[in-house]
């Protein structure tokens, strides 16, 4: 039996759609119930007859952080896809952080170990990769992490997450960790990813950076974590990143592909820096989360390269094309809200 964790989100509930198409039995957590709809969204992209394969999945209520309500779900558990996460980069938010990526993983791999999993994909983030001094460079899944360095907190829990992973290797659990780019896809419009941006974008965003990042379709990903648990690799840790992009050049495709007016004025370091400052005040007074942080404005400027050919070799693997990607997330974008 497959395992899933953080069902509820973007790559948890694309994942679910495609392993319900196989024979193989699955079991899925969830923290509260207000996503599950979104999920049978998901399902509807993929199945005419949406309950059919919907309840095909056997959910559970859990918490990677309470260890208790997850020992009633690792019976019978094979393979784990551990996909849950807490994404912010807001530093107040670091000790919730640590506990839901750090301490939470940590969990499921206690869990998998102690129930004799065999096998584990971990989604991590490039954030979890280090830098090359050298912007030029494309970074590769060998690059050092510099801990040292002025890492956001986002990324100081995906890199904990995965030495936590790591030590499960260390103790006969085969995992596999992919790092994604900007997971592109449909279904989940709200809550601050990839989806959210489209809304910003088809409401008239007004603002774009020169920042060059690295995109990937939510479908992609979910293929090779499939492909990975599937095949003798284990122990390695492989870049998902389709092609790298320039914001710019981004939000203008999706922009004409809304068929809305793009950005039009550039965000300069100098606009960002007092952005990202009045967005401090802000909080200051309302107690409300952050928007934007120094460590976002900076890495929503920086020209930053992802090699994939790891993943392109190991499985003689394609990605889908940016464009088509934008094409096919506005469709739906268009069709849902």
């Amino acid at each position: 039996m497959i395992l899933v964790t953080g069902g509820t989100g973007l790559v948890g509930a694309h994942l679910l759609a495609h392993l319900a198409q196989t024979e193989t039995r699955i079991r899925a957590i969830y923290r509260t119930s207000e996503k599950l709809e979104t999920v049978k969204t998901v399902f509807g992209y993929y199945f005419d007859d949406v309950p059919y394969f919907y309840d095909k999945i056997e959910w559970h209520q859990a918490d990677v952080t309470d260890v208790p309500s997850l020992e009633n779900v690792f019976p019978d558990i094979t393979y784990v896809y551990h996909v849950a996460a807490l994404i912010s980069f807001d530093p107040k938010l670091f000790e919730k952080l640590r506990k839901v990526n750090i301490e939470g993983t940590a969990n499921i791999v206690n869990l998998s170990i102690a129930h004799g999993v065999k096998k584990i994909c971990f989604v991590s983030s490039i954030a979890a990769i280090g830098e090359n001094t050298d912007p030029t460079i494309p970074i590769t899944e060998e690059t050092h992490w510099n801990a040292e360095a002025d890492n956001s907190v986002y990324a100081i829990s995906k890199y904990g997450s995965e030495m936590e992973v790591w030590r499960g290797s260390q103790e006969d659990l085969d995992m596999v960790i992919v790092n994604p780019g900007i997971i592109l896809g449909a279904g989940f419009w709200r809550g601050g990813g990839s989806g959210s941006l489209f809304r910003k974008i088809d409401k008239g965003l007004k603002y774009y950076t020169k920042g060059i990042l690295g995109y990937v379709d939510v479908i992609d990903v979910v293929s090779a974590m499939v492909q990975l648990m599937n095949s003798d690799i284990k122990n390695e840790r492989f870049i998902l990143v389709a092609e790298n992009w320039s914001f710019e050049k981004f939000s203008n495709l999706t922009a004409k592909t809304l068929n809305v007016q793009a950005p039009k004025k550039e965000a300069s370091s100098f606009l960002l820096g007092i952005a990202w400052r009045m967005d401090w005040w802000r909080q200051f007074f309302t107690g409300k989360h952050r928007r934007l942080t120094r460590l976002m404005a900076k890495s929503i400027q920086s020209q930053t390269l992802y090699d994939s050919s790891k993943i392109q070799k190991a499985l003689d693997f394609s990605f889908t094309p940016v464009e088509e990607t934008i094409a096919r997330v506005c469709k739906r974008y268009k069709n849902n809200v």
